[in-house]
């Protein structure tokens, strides 16, 4: 019930992930992402543990094989799992269990990787590889020209409802972290729409955290 990607910009070190599926809020249990370490995505059933053990076992030095490997042989009903991981080094590992629900796929390219779940074909997990590779501008950018890409391959079986963009750099918090957790329009039309927005105060809203006295006015009324 769900397609997504992660992936790294290979200039700036930033890592990302977006995520799209017919359940509600999916991003809040699936998406995973730590700066200077790399981006995890834990789907299918969810096991909302799964992320933050892989991104652990990264941080400990092991590459996104590695990691995956050691996470799917300590827990359980991995049968029933997707997990997907990108390492620092751009290195990519996926997961996908015997059980995983209904038609699904997976593919790798250069410094991304793309699985999904009940899958209207078995091409859209290559098309969402293939819409990230080809895309250009911040990593923000092409997150979501893959999902469309992926959309546009026939995405999920049904309709879509939600998705989340995920983005980390440098700093111990998400730089950018969109969701739309429900919708009977398209989610991923909406999450494309706030980035939009977000993008160019992102490095404003980084600013403001680290030093205020020298961030800029939000630009709002009452804010000197």
């Amino acid at each position: 019930m769900t397609f997504s990607l992660v992936a790294r910009c290979a200039e700036t070190g930033i890592f990302g992930m977006a995520i799209s599926s017919s359940s509600p809020a999916v991003a809040a249990r699936c998406a995973y992402a730590r700066a200077g370490v790399g981006a995890v995505a834990s789907q299918n059933i969810t096991d909302p543990t799964l992320g933050p053990k892989t991104l652990d076992a990264m941080e400990q030095g092991l590459s996104a094989l590695e990691a995956v490997s050691a996470v799917v042989a300590e827990a359980a009903h991995v049968q029933y799992r997707q997990i997907m991981a990108i390492d620092a080094a751009g290195r990519t590992s996926i997961h996908s269990g015997a059980n995983v629900l209904g038609n699904w796929n997976e593919a790798q390219g250069r410094d991304v990787a793309s699985s999904g779940n009940l899958l209207d074909n078995d091409r859209v997990p290559a098309a969402i590889v293939a819409g990230f590779e080809t895309a250009t501008g911040h990593l923000g950018d092409r997150l979501i020209a893959a999902m469309s890409a992926g959309l546009a391959a026939g995405g999920e079986a049904g309709p879509v409802h939600s998705a989340g963009l995920l983005l980390v750099d440098k700093v111990s918090w998400p730089v950018a972290e969109l969701r739309c957790d429900w919708t009977e329009g398209c989610p991923i039309e909406a999450i494309a729409t706030a980035w939009t927005v977000y993008k160019p105060q992102l490095d404003d809203y980084v600013r403001r955290a680290l030093d205020p006295s020298q961030a800029p006015s939000y630009g709002v009324p009452g804010d000197q």
